[in-house]
């Protein structure tokens, strides 16, 4: 049997089955019900165990719920943080940016790396070489902060992601763009040149858009966050087996 995960984020859910570290095909959700998108996908197969590793407190019923699909369920949220600890990770930390850890530590292991998670945040995290998490930061993400400039301003129009922005705008528009394609650019190169001897993985949505721009060599793996749940998934079902 496969297993299941479920990455439940700011703006969308994201899923795939499981055989180790092999994903199956991704599956995407934007809306409201995600526990009945999730029933949809166990209705066709049942997994082994099923990892739901969500930025939102899962309840007690919608945990119940997904217990009668699949009796080894993990679920990843701000009311079980033990995992966090066992992994030697800080109990702040999202179990999304846990999960991209532990696929670097799988990946590039003896090697410290760098990761740059493009979402609804922009993340940045350091992995020391013997594995240590060595904390991260987080500020805006891209299309965030399209939207900031438009709400908090009085004029700004609202600018969609432009393909091939100038590096200095010549209008209202391309300004905005250039503003905030050269913004991330110059933060990610900031953070990149703080240990310059890492491996720099990207992920995200955006991974591919901001690969292409910068000068150093890249990693852009956009399933980080499920290749690290798919070890999760793996490692409890060890556990299980005992």
């Amino acid at each position: 049997m496969s297993n299941l995960l479920i990455e439940i984020g700011n703006t969308a859910l994201k899923a795939s089955w499981s055989e180790g570290m092999t994903l199956g095909k991704t599956f995407r959700y934007q809306g409201e019900k995600f526990i009945d998108f999730i029933l949809s996908l166990t209705a066709r197969e049942k997994p082994a165990v099923m990892v739901v590793c969500s930025v939102y407190s899962i309840s007690e019923q919608d945990e119940n719920t997904l217990k009668a699909e699949c009796g080894n369920l993990l679920i990843l949220d701000r009311n079980h943080r033990d995992l966090l600890l066992k992994n030697g990770l800080p109990s702040y930390l999202s179990y999304d940016r846990a999960a991209s850890v532990a696929a670097v530590r799988y990946l590039f292991k003896g090697r410290g790396c760098t990761i740059v998670d493009f979402g609804t945040t922009l993340s940045t995290d350091f992995v020391s070489p013997d594995g240590t998490y060595a904390g991260g930061n987080i500020s805006l993400g891209f299309r965030t902060r399209f939207k900031a400039l438009q709400r908090y301003s009085r004029s700004l129009p609202l600018v969609d992601i432009p393909e091939n922005p100038d590096t200095i705008g010549q209008s209202e528009v391309s300004s905005i763009e250039s503003g905030v394609v050269s913004g991330i650019v110059f933060e990610i190169e900031g953070y990149l040149n703080l240990h310059p001897e890492n491996i720099v993985v990207f992920t995200g949505g955006d991974a591919n858009y901001f690969a292409k721009r910068m000068k150093s060599s890249i990693f852009a793996i956009c399933n980080l966050v499920l290749m690290g749940l798919a070890i999760m998934a793996d490692e409890y079902a060890k556990i299980i087996r005992k």
